[in-house]
């Protein structure tokens, strides 16, 4: 497989990614920083892809035990090795969300952490290349990825995952009788722009009300107007720096 050498945080990470097929941007970077991890919690990432998300997790929270799912031979195998790079460990399995039994069938989590595929099967054009078509168009229905991660979660664990807004609906109808303590934080590109992603986190026999955040603005000024990246302070503090992301912040 061909592939690039990718700079995450800063430069703190060094990734390999396929040069044709799905690329990780900023998404999976904040789906790290909103995941509520600690020191010694083990984490599994259904979908990791080559690892973007579980990597810049233990990159800002020493000690994390990394678990993932991957489908894609290719794609686990780079997660691997992306992880031997940067001196972490991870250990990823192949297989598909919705296997019976279930990978990881007898572990039980602190965290789940996702970035499904944003678009139904039957929603866009499936890309010829297997990696770009499992990262864009789903494969498995978005609530069978939701039972899964409930299935998996420890009694008071954390599912927090990334999609776009108008999965809203989807989502909520996955989490509903499998876990509580809902909340949904809206992701805008400008100030007076539609919300066109969520972060959405949830707890497993969580029973606190179901919170609709106020929406956090990803770039600064109405418009790009220069060759630079234009984040908005916190947004950049996240990509470059690592920093936890603020829930209604």
């Amino acid at each position: 497989m061909d592939t690039s050498q990718d700079g995450f945080l800063g430069g703190r990470l060094q990734l390999a990614q396929p040069n044709i097929g799905y690329r990780a941007g900023i998404d999976p970077v904040l789906l790290a920083a909103a995941c509520p991890a600690k020191d010694g919690e083990h984490v599994l990432e259904l979908g990791c892809g080559v690892g973007v998300a579980s990597l810049c997790l233990a990159a800002r929270v020493p000690g994390v035990r990394l678990h993932g799912v991957e489908i894609l031979t290719d794609y686990a195998q780079l997660a691997r090795g992306n992880a031997a790079q940067n001196s972490f460990e991870f250990d990823v399995q192949v297989g598909c969300v919705s296997a019976r039994p279930t990978l990881f069938y007898d572990q039980s989590f602190h965290q789940v952490i996702m970035n499904p595929p944003y678009f139904r099967e039957d929603a866009s054009p499936t890309p010829p290349e297997a990696g770009r078509a499992s990262g864009r168009s789903e494969q498995v229905a978005l609530s069978h990825w939701i039972e899964t991660a409930a299935k998996r979660l420890r009694p008071r664990g954390y599912l927090t995952l990334i999609q776009r807004v108008e999965r809203l609906p989807d989502i909520l109808a996955g989490l509903s009788g499998r876990l509580g303590s809902i909340s949904v934080q809206p992701l805008a590109p400008r100030d007076g722009r539609a919300p066109h992603l969520v972060l959405v986190r949830a707890r497993k026999s969580g029973r606190a009300a179901f919170q609709l955040l106020a929406t956090q603005i990803l770039h600064v000024g109405a418009a790009h107007v220069k060759d630079c990246p234009d984040y908005a302070p916190q947004i950049s503090a996240v990509l470059r720096d690592g920093a936890v992301f603020q829930w209604g912040g």
